[in-house]
């Protein structure tokens, strides 16, 4: 790899590859470039360069700017790039899908619109939920009520841990202001794991509009990814940051968010669990690893590979 005026040199012997992992890269605050085959990156610490082909996917959070060589690297080499809010809790637009064929988008616009196949996608995703329980032969309304009471337990759960009073989801939409502290709270995390979401099915070439248990919204196949991880992470967070009563709530409850779906791995387990509800399970043997290397500010997480050393350090 050639040396640029002023780069720092990262060890990037052990970036994937895309055919063994599907790698989310995430950015901000930096300006992409191009140098011959990789993706150059510049921010205050200096410049690195990223072969482009050891990246899927590219989360550009704010303070991103992409040159036009750029794009026309990762246009040449499939390299998709999602614009999304500060470590992907917003989701705001995206390039190409990830995949250079549409099987999963087919699959999903197959079992969306045969009424058996649908049900089976919902009982999988309800079987994420019950893993200890047969509900091979539940119906739909069948699956709701149990859901539904789930639910309810977990919220009952959290009130009483924390003292916060719970006398349920009472908010609109339209009027964030309006809902009393644990609602705001849950609202504000929520909408982080949507945003994650989001930016996860369409990376993988999913429609976010065709949903399973959600249907008739734009973000249907979002809002039924995300429930999958509601009672884990928003839940006992909004609940927790409400008894602290902050000055600033949302923001809290955003950060707090932020970093259990880098802690509880969502990101990777949603490529996974995504692909568990649209593949077979022949399918789904070939299913690649999904990596999340967080960002250029912080680091990576699940890797452990650091793309920006500290300034005056080098790593062969």
């Amino acid at each position: 790899m050639d040396e640029m005026p002023g780069m720092i040199r990262p060890d990037l012997q052990a970036l994937p590859q895309v055919k063994d992992r599907m790698t989310f890269l995430y950015l901000e605050h930096c300006t992409l470039g191009r140098q011959d085959g990789a993706i150059t990156v510049t921010d205050e610490k200096g410049i690195v360069q990223i072969p482009a082909a050891g990246i899927s996917v590219l989360l550009l959070g704010p303070g991103t700017r992409v040159t036009h060589r750029a794009m026309e690297l990762m246009g040449d080499t499939g390299v998709g790039a999602v614009w999304v809010g500060e470590h992907g809790v917003r989701y705001y637009a995206h390039g190409r899908p990830l995949t250079t064929h549409s099987q999963l988008l087919l699959r999903q616009a197959e079992l969306v619109s045969n009424t058996r196949k649908h049900l089976d996608v919902v009982r999988r995703m309800y079987q994420l939920r019950f893993p200890d329980e047969d509900i091979s032969r539940l119906t739909m309304q069948q699956l709701r009520g149990r859901e539904g009471s789930r639910v309810r337990q977990v919220y009952r759960k959290a009130s009483k841990d924390t003292g916060v009073p719970w006398s349920g989801r009472l908010y609109r939409p339209e009027d964030f202001a309006s809902g009393d502290a644990v609602n705001q709270a849950l609202s504000a995390g929520h909408a982080c794991l949507y945003g994650l979401a989001h930016a996860v099915i369409v990376a993988l070439g999913c429609a976010p509009g065709l949903g399973f248990v959600h249907v008739g919204h734009e973000c249907s196949f979002v809002y039924d990814i995300a429930d999958l991880y509601k009672a884990e992470v928003t839940i006992p967070i909004a609940f927790e940051v409400a008894a602290q009563a902050p000055d600033d709530l949302p923001a809290v409850v955003r950060r707090r968010v932020r970093d259990a779906m880098v802690e509880h791995h969502i990101l990777e387990r949603m490529v996974h669990d995504i692909r568990y509800l649209l593949l077979n399970a022949d399918e789904r043997e070939q299913e690649p690893e999904a990596v999340y290397l967080w960002d250029n500010k912080v680091g990576t997480v699940a890797n452990g590979i650091n793309y920006f050393e500290e300034e005056g350090d080098e790593t062969s």
